[in-house]
């Protein structure tokens, strides 16, 4: 008579500890490496940092900022590209973020789920990786030459407006999506319709993340300088523009002109004008951070 041999317990820990031991050697070489491109991202761009500070150091001052270009480098400012780029930051956000909030909020909070809606998040996802110069021939098409607005600063704003839009839009859905589903559900069990728990209840939480999307979108549009030249943006200019549909220029635009110039003196009034760009991306940056802040207070308070 044999009996039923059993089989040993398997040790399921001795089973798996060379594959944890692997994927803990896989995660810790991963990590080291994202250390290592961290810092070589940092060093190259506080290298770059100190190489415009240092030759552009000397050139920062009331004159500078205060005066129009001119070809004698010596008298050359930046006040007409910087005023343009102020212009342009405001008329783009005013324009881009109302309608890319709104667009987040019907697609993620309204539209039925189907095919024609994901057709259109889709192409909202390829929108945001098409190279700007294809939305500066878009806005040559559309606002300069059909509705007629010429090289102006409304043409140049609406242009970057298409630009950042569907990345206000992306941001703006993943911040409501991040939102609890138990918020609305208050809304709901207050009476609220709706619209009303949406805009009441959701909206103001989701809108820190929002605004974070919205940094970012400006923060490339400030950059930009391929559709605005393709709009028709001048390269020299000696007014500030005194109505949205007059001429205009950039910092960018102006920094290429200068740089693009044999002479080491406009090379160096580049570099004055790369520290005013950041001083104006910060500053903007900075606002809307301090307005992030203090919603996220209102939000846990």
């Amino acid at each position: 008579m044999t009996g039923t041999q059993l089989k040993p317990a398997v040790d399921t820990e001795t089973e798996f500890q060379p594959r944890l031991s692997l994927r803990r050697k896989v995660g810790a070489v991963f990590g080291v490496l994202t250390v290592v491109a961290m810092a070589i991202g940092l060093l190259t761009l506080g290298a770059l940092i100190v190489d415009v500070v240092r030759d552009g150091w000397s050139v920062l001052s009331w004159d500078f900022i205060l005066n129009f270009p001119s070809r004698r480098a010596s008298a050359a400012g930046i006040r007409s590209a910087l005023v343009g780029t102020i212009y342009m930051m405001v008329l783009t956000a005013v324009i881009a973020f109302p309608l890319g909030v709104s667009a987040a909020v019907y697609l993620e909070e309204f539209a039925p789920k189907n095919r024609l809606t994901s057709f259109i998040e889709l192409n909202i996802s390829n929108l945001a990786a098409v190279p700007s110069i294809v939305y500066g021939l878009l806005g040559l098409g559309i606002f300069v030459r059909t509705f007629a607005l010429g090289r102006s600063l409304i043409a140049g704003a609406l242009t970057l407006s298409l630009l950042i839009l569907p990345i206000i839009i992306i941001a703006g859905r993943e911040a409501l999506r991040a939102v609890p589903p138990s918020i609305r559900e208050a809304g709901y069990a207050l009476g609220a319709s709706r619209w009303q728990t949406v805009r009441m209840f959701v909206l103001p939480v989701a809108m820190p993340g929002i605004l974070t999307g919205t940094i970012l979108a400006l923060s490339r549009a400030i950059g930009e300088t391929a559709p605005l030249i393709t709009i028709g943006a001048l390269t020299y200019v000696a007014f500030t523009p005194g109505s949205l549909f007059d001429p205009f220029t950039v910092m960018p635009i102006q920094i290429y002109n200068w740089i693009s110039r044999p002479q080491p003196a406009f090379h160096q009034l580049a570099a004055g004008g790369i520290i005013i760009l950041l001083a104006v991306l910060l500053t903007f940056n900075a606002v809307a951070i301090l307005l992030r802040a203090r919603l996220q207070r209102q939000i846990r308070d």
